[in-house]
């Protein structure tokens, strides 16, 4: 309170009486009322600094001059409050007044997208009106103090309606083709599918059991199984919880991801760490487990196990042993066959149960070679392939893809893009081809036609690719068909030209029949990062899809590498979205959404395929993690609906030239003295000439939210026949998703990033978790309405399957989280029935 020494302080004052007469005395408080004045004063100045200096420095990059004026404001507004003027209420209002319709016009009616720009100004509004007893000037006009009143409320509602951004299909505008345009990396004349032979396995449809990761190999994820229906499923309870044990000690990554199976009465799991599990299938108790004693060293970017392979002897022995057998891909590079009945190694297969899969491999370090997902078994073939951990150098281990045979162990076939013709072991002293493009994520497989589907990866190293061979630019994240029965390549497809962006094509694909010229045909669905679907006769490869190749930005480090052009499908839905603005930034604050904007106008950004960039960061969206991952999609083959989950999440990258990347102490991790976790983020790429600095999903540093408004995530159902979208929405509440890893328990869908696929039933019913709400939920296939929902103990990135025990329907999932999304860590499955 400032004194005036004329002035003779009543007792009036001192009690906190008010003599207002002349309608100009303010009232006096020496007391908490003085000093909350000279607080609100400070906060509103602490915040109007960064806000006005900000704002300054966007305008000199040539962005929005909101901010700058706007900070101003509020350093007027602290100045005046600090002296008792009333006048500050009325500026505030002003400038309170000119943000709602700043916000308005820049973001509409969209509520996720106005929290940043009103509900901190309107707390702000708040804070200042409750200043009024202490200041002293005119009394507002009670028609300006409503009319100031109504403004506060309809802003704060509006920053409150739960819609967010608009979902509708963003369908990719058709032009002209371009000049010069490639053709299509399908061979003009692919190898002809083989005639059907004798099949050796025949693997059993989902139904009773789910005995594949997809269901069965065609990856539809369909359960024929109707007892849950929509109008019972409300009534869906757990009926019991299984616990591996295998959680992580301190500095472990994990992630599990598994899809159990379930043959006969048992239900199959694998932990993180590769532990295989037998569990009575109706009451979750165990009956087996074998160990394989992975290492914790052998965990690359996080431990997990996807999933088992199951395969069926057609004409046993009796008495046999392994029979039944699960195989099984190990982080540290070992193919195991178990008994499905004992849990113990298959001796007949490999050497004792066990096959090196590091023969051949060359030069690696526990982690950089190491399989997370299972092989896949195309007649009496089992089909496997690895991850490579990225980004450590270019001289990689080998993305080789290998057959064998499933109950022997014996290899048949390698396919080694760089060694055509070869499908051996490499010579002695040789190995297989260093850092080509590896198939990470599940692959899918045609027992008639006897071919295994192969989504591709990039090479090493991901972010540049002056020195890939022909054959790696040929097949680099493109999808590959091989004959299982000579491991040669029957057709193929490639989706990105010279992919620096990290696209690899992390989604199963999915055998279905579509609509061809003349009628059904046995079909493909492939989606990918990039949001786009494509879909292809699965017997050689011809596109179902129209595909036009467009002109893409250019530039970046190596521009005489790059392809001038990029295929988009164009006439079926996608989930491509307009390219990101400066109005789209976000955040918690108007501080947070500044400082995304400065960001914005720092970057490279041209739109999709935006080349990387050294001189400073470039924006990639969609980023690494963008559209469909490893989930896949489902299918209802009955109703002729693709139910597809997906990411719209930004990164902001940087290359780092050579000689800055070694100043930084960036080493691989199979150099001495490297550290897994990276320097500040940075990954080596060795023996190139820059190392990547990769922020995903593009994050404020101090509060952690993400730089783009939502949604992070949506999912829609698609007709297959007549190509137009059913339903499309947001996917994933905010509840336990808010600013510096806090829970905001906000049940509004603000659409996270999702990761993990769905199961849909005959009756009608999707059910799926994948977001980092860790949530459960049942989803109407015709509305898109979520019926019923369940919390789970950890996150829920893992597929669920669906099956049957005793005539009672379950639906399974483990929730082992993801430490990539930041979701909890568990080892729990879970198994849910109608009472």
């Amino acid at each position: 309170m400032e004194l005036n020494p004329s002035h003779r302080i009543t007792s009036t004052e001192i009690k906190g009486g008010d003599d207002e007469s002349d309608g100009t005395t303010p009232r006096r408080n020496p007391g908490f009322a003085h000093w909350w004045r000279y607080i609100v004063a400070a906060v509103i100045a602490i915040f109007g600094v960064p806000i006005a200096l900000g704002g300054l420095w966007l305008i000199s990059l040539g962005g929005s001059w909101y901010y700058f004026p706007a900070g101003l404001g509020l350093l007027a507004t602290a100045f005046l409050l600090a002296r008792a003027d009333r006048r500050a209420v009325w500026l505030y209002a002003a400038i309170f007044v000119a943000t709602v319709i700043w916000a308005l016009w820049e973001a509409g009616f969209n509520g996720w997208a106005q929290v940043p720009r009103l509900i901190a100004p309107a707390v702000v509004m708040l804070l200042v009106l409750s200043t009024l007893p202490t200041l002293r000037g005119p009394r507002l006009p009670r028609a300006a103090m409503a009319t100031g009143g109504v403004a506060l409320s309809v802003a704060a509602a509006l920053a409150m309606v739960d819609r967010g951004p608009e979902t509708a299909l963003a369908q990719v505008a058709p032009t002209a083709p371009a000049p010069n345009v490639p053709a299509p990396t399908v061979p003009a004349a692919p190898i002809a599918a083989p005639e059907a032979a004798p099949v050796q396995f025949t693997m059993p449809t989902a139904g009773a059991d789910w005995p594949a990761y997809g269901g069965d190999n065609h990856a539809t994820r369909y359960s024929p199984l109707t007892q849950i229906t929509r109008d019972n499923v409300a009534d869906l309870q757990p009926v019991w919880e299984f616990r591996t044990g295998d959680m992580p000690a301190e500095g472990e990554r994990y992630s599990n991801q598994n899809t159990p199976l379930k043959i006969d009465n048992q239900l199959l799991i694998c932990s993180a760490m590769n532990k295989v599990i037998a569990l009575d299938a109706g009451t979750g108790l165990e009956r087996w487990r074998y160990d394989p004693e992975v290492a914790s060293d052998a965990i690359p970017y996080n431990a997990t196990c996807r999933g088992l392979a199951y395969y069926a002897a057609p004409a046993p022995e009796e008495g046999a042993q392994c029979h039944q057998r699960v195989l099984m891909n190990t982080l540290d590079a070992r193919l195991m066959a178990i008994d499905v009945q004992t849990g113990q190694l298959c001796s007949d297969f490999g050497t004792n149960g066990i096959v090196d899969l590091e023969e051949g491999i060359g030069q690696t370090v526990p982690g950089w070679y190491a399989p997370t997902s299972p092989p896949t078994i195309v007649r009496d073939v089992a089909v496997v392939h690895s991850q490579v951990r990225d980004g450590q150098r270019r001289d990689a281990p080998s993305g080789v893809v290998r057959g064998y045979h499933v109950e022997t162990g014996e290899l048949l076939w390698a396919w080694d893009m760089n060694r055509p013709g070869e499908t051996g072991l490499p010579p002695e002293g040789e190995t297989y081809s260093r850092g080509t493009p590896n198939v990470w994520t599940i692959s899918s497989g045609d027992n008639e036609l006897g071919y295994v589907y192969l989504p591709l990866g990039n090479s090493a190293v991901d972010y540049w690719g002056g020195m890939r061979s022909d054959e790696e630019n040929t097949y680099s994240t493109a999808l590959v068909a091989l004959d299982v029965t000579t491991g040669e390549v029957a057709w193929h497809y490639q989706t990105v030209h010279y992919d620096i962006w990290d696209y690899d094509l992390g989604s199963q694909g999915t055998l279905v029949d579509l609509q061809g010229l003349d009628g059904p045909v046995p079909g493909l669905i492939l989606p990918t990062k990039m949001g786009m679907y494509w879909l292809f006769d699965r017997r050689d490869g011809t596109l179902l899809v129209e595909v036009e190749e467009r002109p893409v930005p250019q530039g970046g480090v190596e521009p005489e590498n790059l392809s001038p052009t990029q295929p988009f499908v164009v006439d079926f839905p996608n989930v491509i979205r307009p390219d990101i603005e400066e109005r789209h930034m976000w955040g918690m604050t108007p501080l947070d959404q500044l400082y995304c904007r400065i960001q914005y106008h720092q970057s490279n950004y041209d739109g999709i395929y935006t080349p990387p960039s050294a001189d400073r960061p470039w924006i990639q969206y969609p980023g690494y993690n963008g559209g469909s991952d490893w989930g896949g999609i489902a299918v209802d083959p009955e109703r002729r609906i693709m139910i597809s989950n997906y990411n719209d999440t930004p990164n902001r990258n940087q290359l780092i030239p050579r000689a800055d990347a070694d100043a930084m102490g960036v080493l691989p991790l199979d150099q001495q003295g490297s550290d897994y976790s990276g320097v500040a983020g940075v990954n080596p790429q060795a023996e190139t000439p820059y190392a990547i600095q990769v922020n995903a999903g593009w994050r404020v540093p101090l509060t952690g939210l993400l730089c783009k408004e939502p949604p992070y995530g949506g999912i829609m159902a698609v007709d297959l026949d007549t190509r137009e979208v059913l339903w499309d929405r947001p996917f994933g509440s905010a509840e336990k998703n808010g600013p510096f890893g806090l829970h905001s328990m906000l049940p509004l869908d603000i659409g996270t990033p999702n990761n993990a696929g769905a199961v849909v039933t005959a009756s009608g019913l999707i059910f799926i978790a994948a977001t980092t709400d860790d949530l459960i939920r049942a989803i109407d296939v015709e509305t898109g309405e979520t019926l019923w929902q369940a919390e789970l103990p950890a996150g829920g990135q893992a597929g669920p399957a669906m099956y049957e025990a005793n005539g009672q329907q379950y639906l399974v999932i483990n929730a082992g989280g993801h430490n990539f999304m930041e979701t909890p860590i568990g080892d729990y499955f879970i198994a849910y029935a109608l009472p």
